[in-house]
């Protein structure tokens, strides 16, 4: 678990702009990203045009404070020296409880060829998916995860409605991907039971499939398999114990206040 420690230094309103001068104190529509910039040579042109999008920029306890580029906010060095953005992840089930997972597609910039579980992604700093409260930020992510099923797996707003999103909890956690990648998250839990028609958008989705809680238990035995670190840190820790109650008493474990720390 050490690669996913969240041990950095507090980033705070106060201090954001002289850590990072980069980061937008206000949430704007896009940051352009040079194409030209070393960082992001020779990877796929449509994923370096979406390091552009704007990311949320966090306190630790989840306040939005800034915004800056998906660039900026998943670059290692800025994630060792504390900043923090809000993230998603969707965990979505068939009407027999077996969970879509999806395959990262190798064109990604960040953990490429790792499976995890349906979409993950982030809310943008634009009208709609922010939040500076716990109810407005689930509202966000909510509108954010349809967008981004359809987006990356072809799955319609229609299939996915917004008010059958079911909001668990947040988790922080740290994770590098390599030497100059990371992710550095609050990550809100959605869970939503839905039969859909998917068609993966390959650019985003290498290989897709859906699993019982057995099957994935054996994925995970797989050594030639990789997994994202959130994935396996949400595996770990508590998804099994939520699969369980999918269909009675998950009621227990909806809307937690409490952010867990990884």
């Amino acid at each position: 678990m050490g690669s996913t420690s969240t041990q950095t230094q507090t980033v705070t309103a106060d201090n954001l702009i002289r850590l990072f001068p980069e980061v937008d104190t206000h949430l704007v529509e896009s940051h352009r990203v040079p194409t030209n910039e070393n960082d992001l040579q020779g990877y796929d042109e449509e994923q370096i045009r979406l390091m552009e999008e704007v990311c949320i920029v966090l306190d630790e306890n989840d306040v939005p404070i800034g915004s800056a580029s998906k660039k900026v906010c998943h670059l290692m060095k800025n994630i060792d020296d504390g900043l923090l953005h809000r993230a998603f992840s969707v965990f979505l089930f068939d009407s027999n409880n077996r969970l879509l997972l999806q395959q990262r597609a190798s064109e990604k910039i960040t953990f490429p060829d790792m499976w995890t579980n349906t979409c993950c992604s982030h809310p943008l700093g634009v009208p709609g998916e922010t939040g500076d409260n716990l109810e407005t930020a689930v509202q966000g992510v909510r509108r954010a995860a349809q967008r981004k099923l359809d987006q990356e797996l072809g799955i319609k707003a229609k299939q996915v409605p917004l008010e059958k999103f079911q909001f668990l909890t947040r988790i922080h956690y740290k994770a590098p991907s390599d030497g100059k990648w990371g992710e550095h998250e609050i990550d809100y839990i959605l869970f939503i039971k839905a039969d859909v028609d998917h068609t993966p958008n390959p650019n985003e989705v290498r290989d897709s499939r859906y699993v019982s809680e057995e099957e994935l238990k054996m994925m995970f035995e797989n050594s030639s398999l990789k997994f994202t670190p959130w994935f396996k840190l949400i595996c770990q820790s508590m998804l099994f114990e939520w699969w369980e109650h999918l269909d009675r008493g998950l009621e227990e474990y909806i809307g937690e206040k409490q952010i867990r720390r990884m």
